[in-house]
C-alpha cells in the first residue's frame, strides 16, 4: 500500500500529519502582523445566520485559522484524497465541522446534508474550483449549494509577503512566518438561480479573483 493510501484510509496518519501542519501554520498565524479586511461585515452577517465561503483552492491553507470561530461554526467540504483527509483533520482541530463527500454521494444526498448543517445554524465552507481543479474555475457545486441555503456567500483569501508558491495545480501558496499578511471576506452581491446560472458562475468567479487581488 502506497503512502497515499495509508492516508486515504488511516484517520490516525491523517490526523498526525494534520497535527504538524497545524502547529506550523499556528506558528505563521502567531507571528504574522495580519490586516483583516471585511471581517466587520462577515460577523453582521453570522449574527443572522449561516453563510456559504467560498475560496480558491490555491488559498485555503489558512482558511479554518481565519474564519472567525468564535462568531459562529463552519463545516468545511473535503474529500477523501490525501490532502482532503489531511485538510478534515485540521478542521477538526481548529475546531471546525469539516464533512467529507464521498464519490458515491448523489449530488441530492450532499444537499440534503448540507441543508441539514444550515439548519442547525452552521456556515459551509468550500472551495470554488473543487479539490481537482482546473484552478480558479467555478465548479457546479458552489452555485448548487448557493442556490439552495439562499443565505448570503462570502469569497474568502489571504496572501503573505513572505512565502512559497507550491508546485501544484493550484499554484498553492505555503506562508513563511515572521511577516506581514492581509486576509479579506467579501460578500457577493449577486443572486444564485441554479448550478448552470453562467452569469452567477461568471460573478463569484469575479469575486475570487477581486478578493485575491485584494489579498495580495
Amino acid at each position: 500500500m502506497t503512502f497515499r493510501h495509508h492516508i486515504e484510509h488511516s484517520r490516525f496518519l491523517a490526523w498526525l500529519l494534520a497535527t504538524l501542519a497545524g502547529s506550523y501554520l499556528s506558528l505563521c498565524q502567531r507571528t504574522t502582523r495580519w490586516e483583516y479586511v471585511g471581517l466587520d461585515r462577515l460577523k453582521f452577517d453570522l449574527a443572522d445566520g449561516p453563510v456559504l465561503l467560498l475560496m480558491w483552492h490555491g488559498r485555503s491553507l489558512m482558511g479554518p485559522i481565519h474564519w472567525p470561530v468564535e462568531a459562529a461554526p463552519l463545516s468545511s467540504l473535503y474529500d477523501a484524497s490525501p490532502v482532503g483527509r489531511v485538510s478534515g483533520a485540521l478542521q477538526r482541530r481548529r475546531g471546525l465541522q469539516p464533512m467529507e463527500m464521498s464519490n458515491k454521494m448523489s449530488n441530492l444526498a450532499a444537499s440534503r446534508v448540507v441543508l441539514k448543517r444550515v439548519r442547525d445554524g452552521v456556515s459551509i465552507g468550500m472551495t470554488g474550483d473543487g479539490p481537482l481543479g482546473p484552478a480558479r474555475a467555478i465548479k457546479d457545486a458552489p452555485l448548487e449549494w448557493a442556490r439552495v441555503m439562499k443565505r448570503p456567500v462570502y469569497g474568502y483569501a489571504f496572501s503573505v509577503k513572505r512565502h512559497w508558491i507550491l508546485g501544484s495545480w493550484d499554484n498553492m501558496m505555503l506562508p513563511l512566518p515572521f511577516t506581514t499578511g492581509r486576509v479579506v471576506f467579501a460578500r457577493f452581491e449577486g443572486e444564485v438561480v441554479g448550478k448552470l446560472d453562467e452569469t452567477a458562475r461568471d460573478g463569484l468567479k469575479r469575486l475570487l479573483n477581486e478578493v485575491l487581488q485584494v489579498a495580495n
